[in-house]
């Protein structure tokens, strides 16, 4: 499932590409036909992520609310304007990365014609989005909207006052184990699981450490941690959460085989302290964590 900073990207990518622009809104698919039809010839002002959720807001005041899940990926092109990636999505579809610009510089003629279970397709006068595979997808109030963002935790890429604190409050209210609390999106909005594992290990932190017995202190390190690492993330469209010592070949660019700590890299000497790197599941998905490190 993508994580925040790829929903965070796509949103910007939205803004930057489609924002104050009327969009022929379609359902090639047929599974959101009637969503379709209440969206279509409408300009779309605001395009906003918040933790997973994805919202593009029209000038009616209606919204497009989508979350990715695990299938659900975008795919883009257009004119010589269009600057952005060609698809932003599902890591089982496209990898950890989204594909970058398309190198077809041929004269722009329109949206190729839909390959496969296009849900929604977006088209303005210089580019078009495809929509596949989506958890949710719905065309929903102002109100609607507003419960989806009520039942979420704070969102540590938009970093708001009071946030660090909140965060804290609904992690250390709770004796679940810490690394259950950090995908918990009414808790945290955005980790998945490689935030989850590389912030934990990046803070010593015990995965199995109940909520209520992480200190005030160490809460903040987390929030604060996760603020970072998920900056980094939407800035270079994928996550490394190693410093460039760490890397091999040029130390420029992280290859993928050095971009983390643990994550992955279970039954592999810790980069740190050489324990080897554990891996267990917990609630239906696997920890990577150090023994040695995070105790």
């Amino acid at each position: 499932m993508p994580e925040g900073h790829s929903v965070h990207r796509l949103a910007r990518q939205f803004q930057d590409v489609f924002g104050g622009r009327r969009l022929d809104v379609s359902s090639p698919q047929g599974r959101f036909t009637a969503g379709a039809e209440l969206l279509t010839g409408h300009t779309m002002l605001e395009a906003t992520a918040h933790g997973k959720q994805f919202f593009l807001r029209f000038d009616h005041e209606l919204f497009l609310h989508v979350h990715l899940g695990l299938y659900g990926a975008w795919s883009f092109g257009g004119d010589r304007s269009f600057t952005g990636a060609s698809s932003i999505g599902a890591p089982r579809r496209i990898g950890e990365r989204e594909a970058g610009p398309s190198s077809d510089t041929g004269e722009y003629t329109g949206p190729p014609a839909p390959v496969g279970a296009v849900r929604v397709r977006l088209v303005s006068g210089h580019g078009w989005a495809d929509l596949r595979g989506a958890t949710t997808c719905a065309a929903i109030t102002s109100a609607e909207a507003q419960a989806v963002l009520d039942r979420l935790g704070p969102d540590p890429l938009r970093n708001r006052p009071g946030d660090r604190e909140e965060f804290s409050r609904r992690l250390r209210r709770r004796k679940t184990p810490v690394a259950l609390l950090l995908m918990d999106q009414s808790v945290l909005a955005g980790v998945g699981n490689i935030y989850r594992a590389e912030v934990l290990f990046r803070q010593a932190v015990d995965p199995w450490t109940p909520g209520s017995s992480i200190d005030a202190e160490t809460a903040g390190r987390l929030w604060d941690d996760t603020v970072a690492t998920m900056s980094d993330g939407v800035r270079d469209g994928r996550i490394v959460t190693t410093p460039s010592a760490l890397w091999t070949g040029s130390g420029v660019v992280a290859p993928d085989a050095d971009a983390h700590f643990v994550y992955k890299r279970d039954g592999l000497p810790c980069r740190a302290c050489g324990t080897l790197v554990g891996m267990a599941e917990i609630g239906a998905r696997k920890l990577y964590w150090c023994p040695g490190c995070q105790v």
